[in-house]
């Protein structure tokens, strides 16, 4: 989870390849009317964003079969959009946020072709922004290339859990 600009796509990608796992994107199920509203530098509302997690809900975390993995690049960018998809999972849901300075983020994303995002609305993101704690989630710095990333977070998800940091209860 993270804004949008924060490596999601990228650091997901890689972690499913080392864990074995499916990937899935969250922005690849909005709905066209909300990729209108971003792509016109409208911000999502809450009343917007709900089909949306209803489909990450149903379509990717309901229908991860049971013993298989699925990594969503998602930005979740809320405790109740995060507590909405996790609810009722199980310990087997963990939340990785990543993380940085908003000068590297907006410098990706002025860098970006051809997505929907504009940087434009990184601000709106920021803003809507709610860091999950480090109880709640693995924090991962972004000043790492995605490589480094995807290796630290492969290695925290499969390591004994008495030694790893408590994710969402």
């Amino acid at each position: 989870m993270g804004v949008s600009g924060s490596g999601k796509s990228t650091v997901g990608r890689l972690l499913a390849g080392l864990l074995g796992a499916a990937f899935a994107d969250a922005d690849d199920f909005h709905p066209p009317e909300n990729k209108a509203l971003m792509a016109q530098r409208i911000p999502l509302t809450d009343k917007e964003r709900r089909p949306w997690l209803e489909n990450l809900r149903t379509q990717v975390i309901g229908a991860t079969p049971p013993g298989k993995t699925t990594v969503l690049a998602c930005s979740a960018l809320r405790d109740s959009y995060r507590r909405f998809l996790t609810d009722g999972t199980g310990p087997d849901v963990r939340v990785i946020f990543l993380h940085g300075p908003r000068e590297l983020i907006a410098a990706r994303l002025a860098a970006r072709r051809d997505h929907f995002m504009p940087p434009d609305l990184l601000d709106s993101q920021l803003a809507t922004l709610e860091a999950p704690s480090p109880r709640e989630a693995i924090h991962l710095s972004i000043d790492a290339d995605p490589a480094t990333l995807a290796a630290k977070a492969a290695a925290l998800l499969t390591s004994n859990p008495e030694e790893r940091p408590h994710l969402l209860p």
